[in-house]
């Protein structure tokens, strides 16, 4: 697997996902459970695009789909992993807002991409 997409892939889907378990637990202690995803939500969201739009290198839109799948996956396992296994949440953990989130982790890359193409396809051509 190319280095490139390991840092875009694993690196940077690993670090939005601890961002946000870290937001979790600190809000966990100021507000209600059922509001820590709304929360966190557009934070999230923005750190996503930032990332998806300015720090991934890929050029095409089959890389950022993979990014977004990657993203997707680390989200879902994490998760699993050290919510919903961990601390067993008494209202469950999968609601309208972590749907949201997950659609949002995958969507987002892909639309980058997408956009990017797009931007290339509409580019001016070079002056001769």
């Amino acid at each position: 697997m190319p280095p490139r997409l390991l840092k875009d892939a694993f690196g940077w889907g690993l670090v939005l996902w601890l961002v946000g378990y870290a937001l979790g637990v600190l809000l966990f202690a100021l507000v209600p459970p059922a509001l820590i995803g709304w929360i966190i939500t557009p934070f999230g969201t923005a750190m996503t695009l930032w990332v998806a739009f300015k720090k991934i290198s890929g050029d095409s839109p089959r890389y950022f789909t993979l990014v977004g799948l990657v993203w997707l996956s680390i989200a879902v396992g994490g998760d699993y992993l050290f919510i919903v296994k961990a601390f067993s949440p008494a209202d469950g953990y999968y609601k309208l807002d972590v749907y949201l989130y997950y659609a949002l982790t995958f969507t987002i890359p892909f639309v980058a991409g997408w956009m990017r193409r797009g931007a290339s396809l509409h580019a001016a051509p070079p002056h001769v």
